[in-house]
């Protein structure tokens, strides 16, 4: 009843609750940063979060991290902030850089902790370890007005190559490497510290060079 009573004081309405987030561009947001936005107490948020969890108003992407319903973050968001620090490379980012043609549908990112795997909304997220080392190569894009980290075209290529070098990962047939500069894959290949993820690139660079249709 008095957690009923804060919320009626705060006047803390779905259509409010919406019309802040959306005007601060947040599309996921955890219990302490809602309490933090309206200004509520922790039994106040955990009771409207979960009143509307059952309503349908918002949903559950993994424990401790909520959306509106009829407001989806992309999925590059969503990938983002799952499982921290990480950024969307490997499989994914070719695919987004046209470094593949195929269609992925794994959202894939690298991070410096264990490897996991979440199930959101039916799409799979996957984060493949990588040494601190390496954890570089990414930028910034803008996405509802938010940042989303994303690997280089050259990272992505070479953490995806890193993989392929320790036997967890098949090369593709078709790679398209044309607009890829090979200094930058270089210098990235050498914070793995790994001859032979050098010596693979090499192959591979040379063979683009024979073949304008990348066919490895």
């Amino acid at each position: 009843m008095a957690i009923r009573k804060r919320l009626t004081k705060k006047k803390l309405t779905s259509f409010k609750v919406e019309e802040e987030l959306l005007r601060r561009n947040i599309l996921i947001f955890s219990p302490l940063e809602f309490r933090q936005i309206f200004k509520v107490t922790k039994e106040a948020a955990a009771f409207f979060i979960n009143y509307n969890l059952k309503k349908g108003f918002f949903i559950k992407l993994r424990k401790g991290l909520y959306s509106m319903k009829h407001h989806p973050p992309s999925e590059l968001e969503i990938a983002n902030r799952v499982y921290q620090p990480s950024y969307v490379s490997l499989e994914y980012a070719m695919m987004y850089y046209h470094i593949i043609p195929d269609t992925v549908y794994s959202v894939t990112s690298v991070t410096t902790k264990t490897t996991r795997e979440f199930i959101i909304n039916n799409v799979s997220y996957t984060y493949s370890r990588i040494k601190k080392s390496s954890f570089t190569g990414y930028i910034k894009k803008y996405l509802n007005g938010n940042i989303v980290l994303i690997a280089e075209p050259e990272k992505a290529f070479i953490d995806y190559l890193y993989f392929v070098d320790l036997g967890k990962k098949v090369i593709y047939d078709r790679l398209n490497i044309h607009n890829l500069t090979k200094e930058k894959m270089l210098n990235y290949a050498k914070l793995f510290k790994r001859n032979s993820l050098i010596k693979l690139l090499n192959n591979i660079y040379d063979k683009r060079r024979r073949n304008k249709e990348i066919i490895y």
